[in-house]
Formats: C-alpha cells, structure tokens, sequence
C-alpha cells in the first residue's frame, strides 16, 4: 500500500527478512522492534511522525494530536514518548485521533492503536519473531504456509462481518479493541468505558464537534470534502474553511446531489458530481485490497472515482451517525400497515441478537449454510449469526456500565462495517478522520443513549450555525425522524407518489445487466444461484485470498458448498 506500517518485534535482521527498508519512507530500529512507515503526510503538524533518542524511539502512523497543550517545538512523537516514560500506558489516554503508535523503551516495546482501533493491527507469530502491520495482505505474506480461515470466511460472507479477533488466515489476528500489542501478548486498556452522567449535552456536543473540526482545518494542500446532503456535511463545511471542493456520488439530477450542490454555494466551496457508473462495481486486486479480507468493498463507493478527485486532503463524515446519533440503538415502534413505525424513545425491552440480525445484511434466503467449515456447529445461518454475536456481545457489556444499549452501541462500533472507505482514502490521500476525535469519542461514553439521537444532534448544530438547516436533507423533509419515516412509507406505497430518490445505483439490477456471474463466477452455476450481495462479498474474499497467499481463486473458491 500507499501508506502503511510494517515492523517486526525483533532487530533489523528479523525485519529484513520480511521486507527491504528501502520500502518505506522512514526506518526505526530500537532493542525490541523494527519498523518502517510509509506516508506522504510524514512530517506534516498532526499527522504521522517519529522521534529517536539515546531512551528509546517513538512513531506515531496516522491522525494524532495532544490532550491539553504541547510546546511548537516537539512533535507528537517526542511528545508521546515523554509522556510514556512519565506515565506508562495511561499516556496513550491523552493522545487524540486515528492512529496506530509505537513506543519502545528501556528495552521494551508495544504498538498502541487508538481506542476505536480505526488502525486496525494485523499480527502473526507464525514466522517466529512477531510480525504486526496495518496491510493485512503485507503480514500474510511472512507466514509460512497460511491457511484460510473458513469460519471467518463464512461470518463474512453471510454476515458482512466478522467477530472478535479473527482474520481471513489461521495463523494471523488482529489486536483487540482498545487494546495493545506487545512482543508475546495483547493487553486490554481502559480508554473506552461508558461512563453516563448528567449535563447539557447539547452544548457539550457542539463545543466538541467545533473543536474537533477546527484541530484539523489547516492540513497543506488542495482540500476536499467527500460529502451528501446530510447532517454531517454541512457541519464540516460551516468549520472547514479552507475546503476547495465537495464531492457527491450520484446523477446530477437527483436530489441528493442538488442539495450537495447547494450547501456547496451556501459555504463558499465549488461542487463536483462524481457519476455512478460501471466503475461502481470495479472489483480489480487494486481495490480488493482496502478489504483486508474481512469487509465488503461496497463499502468504497468512490472506488471508481478516486482519479477524479483533485485534492491533497480529504474530509468525510464516516462514523458521525454511529457515535453521535445512535446508529446501533434500537429504537421502540408500532406496526402499521406491515410496516414498523419508530417511536421517539428506546425500545424498552431490546434483543440484542435480533436487532443486529436485522440490522446487517445477512443471508436470509435458504435454511443452509455456504462454506464448508466443521468448526460450526449451527445448522442454519441465523442459528450461527446469534453463536457469533452473542459472545462479542458480553465482551461489550463488560464496557458498558450495565446498559443493553451501551453494549449494542460498542458492539456496533467495534466492528466498524464500512472501514474499507477510509483505508482507500488514506492510501490515496492525506485523509482526515474527525468523527473519531477523542472529545467527541467522550461524549459518546459519557452522554446517557437516550439523549445519542438526531434530536440531540440536530440542536448541537444549530447552536453552531442558524443557518444550517436552510437546505435539508432530500429524504429527511422533517425535524422530526418519526415523521421523515412515514413520508418515506407513504411514498413507496401510494400510487402515483414518487419515492425519495437515492444517488446509488440498482446495483442488483446492473449486476444482472453487466453479467457479473460470468465476470467472478464462470462455470460456477452452484455460486450463481447465491444473491448478488453474497456474491459480490464472495468475491471480495476470494480475489483478496488471492492477492495475500497467491492460492487460486478457483481453488479456494471449492470452500463453497455445492447447491
């Protein structure tokens, strides 16, 4: 990859044995680990940096800035060092932003990613010496003879994600969430604990989105902003004032876009339409690799825009919703017409398997399960979705201070669907993450859930900007998210209303039309019975195999059951 983080708990000569030093930008060497980082934002106030000294050395990959003040002449990195000599691993507690952090000293070293793990770390034993990276793909190749995970194999392709600290291969992992990696172990921390109490959490919430904007408004370069006519959009656009460009996939006619374009002119920024084409569906080695082998590539919806992107730095709004607006709370509702109508309260009485079963796209259709893996134990694919939820699910409620609805919310987070999106942007550009912000990651663990919703939300901005709702959302007409839900109803079932358009493709229909069985699938009459979806996830997992182990596609795609 473009930007990433590869090093070996181990002298040079162990990291030599897996990769060249002249890979990467930046080389450190220390008594316990070897590293090299590549990023072309290495150096830039914020963003990746290293330190070395006669004590110990210190980088830090990614996003990352101070709790409290920091003098204009250290860096973060020699910043985070001292602080870790000081303090031990609560230093990491005041250290901000989606990064991946490795500190050794007095002889001993650990990687530390952020406490949304939104770096996710990838290590193997199985070369010996541990080896950890960000590019799972990277830390495949120095396993000897790696072996296909099929139960991961199967969560993901039935689920669209994956539990606890598995990966696609046997015989590598990945850190634990809110946890760090030393040379033999992983070791649990204490950043990420729900902690309710009481205040106004409407001005809290835009204080902290205010700052958290404002930390990274000032990056080098042409600045652009990935954006939809959503909430998230136009706060980052009233506090980003040095953003060149919004970019919005989807037809120039549709209403998505228009009010793009508008909130564009009401800001002070110029708009550019990214079309939606076949290039939606690229499906090459290229693009497969951002999936790690565990996520759907769906997820990267600019994947085949990203050249008609002219920018240095880009914004999104990924995780705003999951955080600030309680994306994973289930709500309370009443039936109407077949249809569930939400009620303006939680539901009282949660099912945490349920929920999550309806909220992912799970493999409904059939009563059998479709990869070959003795391991489960399940007869039908919702029987092995509540064997591999609930586990996770009480590692949450560990968390969450006792609350159903705290541990739905981490367990939604910690699996982190739509990743694969800003792992293409960071390869591609000097990415920023803002919903991740440490301030805004407190607020979420110490705001009760009832009040983590879009009223809550829509309040915060509008203390911060009057005029922020002058356009609203195209499917979201309302203040009220009870109403925007019943007009969204009436107008799927009354004839000669027409639906809320959406900038996404049919992408089922053009599945069909482009004839992508042939394309992913020739010969397989078996796989192309399976729903597009599952095909397409299908093949993430299988071409991303591929690329990490150079095993045949057609060879690791015999896990699939015959029909």
């Amino acid at each position: 990859m473009n930007t990433e983080l590869f090093g070996v708990f181990g002298d040079e000569e162990a990291f030599a044995a897996h990769r060249s030093p002249e890979e990467f930008d930046e080389c450190l060497a220390g008594e316990a680990v070897t590293f090299g980082i590549t990023d072309d934002a290495l150096g830039v106030r914020g963003r990746t940096d290293v330190f070395r000294s006669s004590a110990g050395l210190c980088a830090v990959f990614g996003e990352a800035f101070p709790m409290g003040t920091m003098s204009d002449s250290v860096s973060i990195a020699e910043w985070l060092f001292e602080q870790y000599v000081r303090e031990g691993l609560s230093a990491f507690g005041r250290l901000n932003g989606s990064y991946l952090a490795v500190v050794e000293h007095d002889g001993r070293a650990l990687v530390v990613p952020d406490q949304v793990s939104t770096w996710e770390c990838f290590y193997t034993d199985d070369p010996g010496a541990r080896v950890f990276g960000t590019d799972a793909a990277a830390v495949t190749r120095t396993v000897r003879d790696p072996t296909v995970d099929r139960r991961t194999l199967s969560e993901f392709v039935h689920f669209s994600v994956t539990f606890g600290e598995r990966t696609a291969i046997e015989e590598m992992s990945r850190t634990p969430f809110d946890s760090c990696l030393t040379e033999r172990a992983t070791v649990e921390l204490d950043r990420f604990v729900y902690a309710p109490r009481q205040a106004d959490h409407v001005e809290e919430l835009a204080g902290r989105l205010r700052r958290a904007i404002e930390r990274r408004a000032t990056y080098p370069g042409r600045q652009g902003f990935l954006m939809s006519a959503g909430y998230d959009s136009r706060i980052m656009l009233s506090f980003l004032p040095n953003v060149e460009c919004g970019y919005t996939l989807g037809s120039p006619e549709s209403g998505e876009v228009r009010v793009a374009r508008a909130l564009c002119e009401q800001y002070g920024a110029h708009h550019r339409t990214l079309p939606v084409d076949d290039r939606y569906y690229e499906v090459s080695e290229e693009t497969l690799q951002y999936t790690q082998g565990i996520r759907e590539s769906l997820h990267i919806h600019h994947r085949g825009n990203t050249e008609d992107i002219d920018a240095d730095v880009i914004y999104h709004g990924l995780m705003f919703d999951t955080l600030l607006r309680g994306f994973y709370l289930p709500t309370d509702g009443v039936s109407l017409f077949g249809k569930r109508f939400p009620r303006a309260r939680l539901d009282p009485d949660p099912n945490p398997a349920e929920f999550f079963w309806n909220r992912f796209g799970s493999f409904h259709e059939g009563d059998r399960l479709i990869v070959d893996c003795e391991s489960i134990d399940a007869e039908t694919p919702k029987e092995f979705f509540f064997e591999s939820l609930m586990p996770q699910y009480e590692v949450c409620l560990e968390r969450a201070d006792g609350s159903v609805y705290n541990a739905m919310s981490m367990l939604g987070l910690s699996l982190k669907v739509p990743l694969p999106f800003r792992v293409q942007l960071a390869d591609r550009f000097t990415e920023s993450f803002v919903a991740v912000d440490a301030e805004l990651v407190d607020w979420h663990l110490t705001t009760p859930p009832e009040h983590r919703n879009d009223r809550t939300y829509q309040r915060a901005l509008e203390r911060l900007d009057g005029d922020i709702f002058r356009h609203r959302p195209p499917d979201r007409p309302y203040r009220s998210y009870q109403l925007n839900q019943i007009e969204k109803f009436l107008r799927r079932v009354v004839p000669g209303v027409r639906a809320f358009d959406t900038p996404w493709p049919d992408w089922q229909r053009r599945y069909s039309e482009l004839g992508m069985d042939d394309r992913l699938f020739p010969g397989r009459a078996d796989i192309h019975e399976l729903p597009p979806r599952i095909k397409l996830r299908l093949y993430d997992a299988l071409c991303w195999t591929e690329y990490a182990t150079d095993t045949p596609m057609d060879e690791a795609s015999e896990l699939i059951r015959p029909a």
